[in-house]
């Protein structure tokens, strides 16, 4: 369904709707934030092991939801529609999903998770050198401020103390994710829970062909479980269903929430601390972002008609 303007009405249902969308957006940001910490807990020698389970248990979870919330035929006709414009989508979201697993196997999950902070700064960036769509000012200071931010945390590559494999996934997951968004927006039409499910699948199916095993032991499946089917899974079903009842800033800002406790869980639960070019680079490019999505909020706000946010 396409963006279409809204009908004034009643107010106490716009509050709980939008408090819905809060509740739910960041119940979403708070399931993601424990990827990292999860990750660490798993005893499997294989990366692409890892990849898999969790994504078959995300896919089948997502598939699921699709088939409670909209029935087969219709879930069926939304794989079948999806086109080019949601294919893109669901390859983005299975080398996201793979190179985050891969990512965090060489580097610290502070640089993967800060790095992904900067998504809506260059899928702005994407828009305007594809599709020349224009960029204020600000936004251009907030780009800068980001690639600046990135440039401070890989320096710590250049000196060894990272592995630049883990920086440079970490840093494609969010150009991927940027890209993902840019299509999402172009072509707002398309459904983003199929196409997460079909990801799923992709990235199943990729590591299923390199995987040297399939067997893990009782413990850690049932962390591969929670790691595919809740943290990942259930965090798209909530992010997917809140997203569209609140504007699209408000959400992109309380998936920041992500961002400031993934790294806090895995250095409370996995004594993994930052180093010092991570704090400060990943500070800066998290200023940038919170500066941009506030403006961009205040400026919807202030823009008529108000209009709803892409059926996803």
């Amino acid at each position: 369904m396409a963006t279409q303007t809204l009908n004034k009405g009643p107010a106490p249902s716009r509050a709980k709707g939008d408090l819905a969308g809060i509740a739910l957006v960041l119940g979403s940001a708070i399931a993601w934030s424990f990827g990292g910490a999860i990750a660490r807990f798993l005893d499997v020698g294989d990366s692409w092991t890892i990849v898999f389970w969790r994504c078959l248990f995300a896919g089948l979870f997502l598939l699921c939801f699709l088939l409670i919330r909209d029935g087969p035929k219709t879930s069926l006709r939304l794989f079948r529609d999806m086109g080019w414009p949601g294919l893109t989508v669901a390859f983005g979201f299975a080398t996201a999903s793979t190179c985050f697993i891969i990512a965090i196997g060489y580097t610290t999950v502070a640089n993967v998770v800060l790095l992904q902070a900067g998504v809506p700064l260059f899928a702005a960036l994407i828009s305007w050198i594809v599709f020349r769509e224009p960029v204020s000012a600000f936004t251009w200071v907030a780009i800068a401020a980001v690639i600046a931010g990135v440039a401070i945390m890989v320096s710590g590559s250049l000196q060894g103390d990272i592995s630049p494999i883990g920086n440079g996934l970490a840093l494609m997951i969010a150009v991927v994710f940027a890209v993902t968004t840019v299509v999402t927006r172009r072509y707002p039409h398309v459904r983003m829970t199929p196409a997460a499910a079909l990801g799923s699948f992709i990235a199943a199916a990729i590591a299923a062909s390199q995987a040297s095993a399939f067997s893990v032991s009782a413990q850690d499946f049932g962390l591969l479980f929670i790691f595919g089917a809740l943290n990942l899974g259930l965090g798209m079903a909530m992010f997917v269903t809140g997203a569209r009842l609140i504007p699209a800033a408000l959400a992109a800002l309380l998936g920041t929430v992500e961002t400031m406790l993934g790294p806090l869980w895995v250095a409370l639960l996995h004594d993994e601390i930052p180093d010092a070019a991570t704090m400060i680079g990943g500070g800066v490019i998290l200023l940038a972002l919170l500066a941009y999505l506030i403006a961009d909020m205040r400026r919807q706000a202030t823009a008529q008609p108000k209009v709803l946010p892409p059926t996803i």
